[in-house]
């Protein structure tokens, strides 16, 4: 972690002075994102931009920056799914003010008194950067290695038996 970028941030004050962070953090000191992975192998760069639009909608800037060790549900092998992203969150102190948002921003609410975790915020986006399935690049399906025969599709269709019956008559 960035040895100037506390635990906790004041998002207001942060937006107000357009304050940038940039740190990296190992992934075993994630604990959430940890239970996601084959193992808590490497680490995240992070940058994070406090500021205002044109419109002045306070907003943060939110980059990441890693290899998330995970296991394929096809070969059930551990492999490097590589996270780049660039998130804008625009800062909002209640619900309704989520509406009001430009296109592009995803809300984050933030209490009155500002109080905003920064690590708490790239490990969020890294669990929801994981895909529900895993599946590792380039690995070929099962059927290709081992087609399935035309007596194993009929008899795994449990409406075969009514189009022959069907055909009969």
């Amino acid at each position: 972690m960035s040895a100037e970028m506390p635990e906790t941030l004041d998002a207001w004050r942060m937006v107000a002075s357009r304050r940038e962070f940039e740190g990296r953090i190992a992934l075993s000191a994630l604990p959430r994102l940890r239970d996601a992975l084959v193992d808590a192998e490497g680490d995240v760069a992070f940058a994070l931009g406090f500021d205002r639009d044109a419109m002045r909608v306070p907003y943060l800037e939110l980059k990441l920056d890693a290899e998330l060790p995970l296991q394929c549900q096809r070969t059930l092998q551990r492999f490097l799914f590589p996270v780049r992203l660039v998130q804008r969150l625009g800062l909002v102190r209640e619900e309704s003010e989520e509406a009001g948002l430009p296109e592009g921003y995803e809300p984050l609410l933030v209490a009155e008194d500002g109080a905003l975790r920064p690590l708490e915020l790239v490990e969020d986006e890294l669990i929801l950067a994981i895909p529900v399935v895993p599946v590792k690049p380039g690995s070929e399906t099962v059927e290709r290695d081992w087609p399935v025969s035309a007596e194993e599709e009929v008899r795994a269709n449990p409406f075969a038996g009514l189009a022959a019956l069907k055909k009969q008559h």
